[in-house]
């Protein structure tokens, strides 16, 4: 990923302690609690640019996380925030959550100006948008989808994911961050993953709502069989989760593995 400009007077630099939330059994902090400390940090520095009333409402449409190195509990975090690529309606942000004793989540994700109004992208304010563009001198960035859905017909396992009152925000949607505890669910059942270095993507292609009865299908791709992630990723195991609601895909995400 792209290294933080450092040092910059526009990387939003914060710090906060790991909280009892976000840690699974072992301290290590979840990649849901790290979704949920990604969206903490971009609603901070939206209010630090004084642009929550402006612009108050973005939809993410990827995030990508890799887990460099565990980031275990009673730990103190560091967590700087850029923009990595702009468009008028869009933009990438970087967050580097490092901790005290070591450890290391770097993510990229991609979030489109939303409008209450219209329902739709909508344009960024060209003062806010100057603001994102002294990081980076990407400012014509397109979407292109990186992952592809599972079938239900070969799925290794088809499982059922109830959704709570809880996991609904204020778009009346699944939070991004519950979309990752999806993920943890996984890693309960391949905790060797977990021994490596570790990327997880999650592509959102539609919201999911409450009452929709979701379910998570698995495939498993060996090293060597497909190239349908690219070329470059031909020599790892590949997971993907694809979330769906009847023959709907709302979201996949991949497990890269070694």
């Amino acid at each position: 990923m792209m290294p933080v400009p450092d040092p910059h007077p526009d990387v939003f630099d914060v710090e906060w302690p790991l909280r009892m939330a976000d840690i699974d059994r072992t301290g290590r902090l979840r990649f849901d609690g790290a979704a949920r400390h990604i969206q903490d940090i971009g609603q901070d520095q939206l209010r630090e640019m004084g642009y929550e009333d402006v612009h108050p409402a973005w939809i993410v449409r990827r995030t990508m996380i890799d887990l460099v190195a565990p980031i275990e509990g009673r730990d103190f975090l560091r967590l700087r925030r850029w923009c990595s690529g702009t468009s008028n309606r869009w933009c990438e942000m970087r967050v580097r959550i490092d901790g005290r004793k070591g450890g290391l989540m770097e993510s990229e994700a991609f979030w489109i100006n939303f409008s209450r109004e219209t329902q739709g992208p909508s344009r960024i304010s060209e003062d806010f948008l100057a603001g994102l563009q002294r990081t980076t001198e990407v400012d014509r960035l397109r979407w292109k989808a990186y992952l592809k859905a599972g079938g239900r017909e070969d799925a290794e396992q088809v499982r059922r994911f109830p959704l709570r009152v809880t996991d609904i925000d204020l778009f009346d949607h699944m939070n991004n961050s519950v979309y990752w505890s999806v993920i943890e669910d996984y890693l309960e059942t391949a905790p060797d993953l977990l021994k490596e270095p570790l990327r997880v993507t999650i592509e959102h292609d539609s919201a999911v709502a409450l009452g929709d009865d979701l379910e998570i299908l698995l495939h498993t791709y060996p090293a060597g069989s497909t190239e349908k992630f690219g070329a470059e990723l031909t020599d790892r195991t590949v997971r993907t989760l694809t979330y769906v609601v009847g023959d709907e895909v709302k979201a996949v995400a991949s497990v890269f593995g070694r």
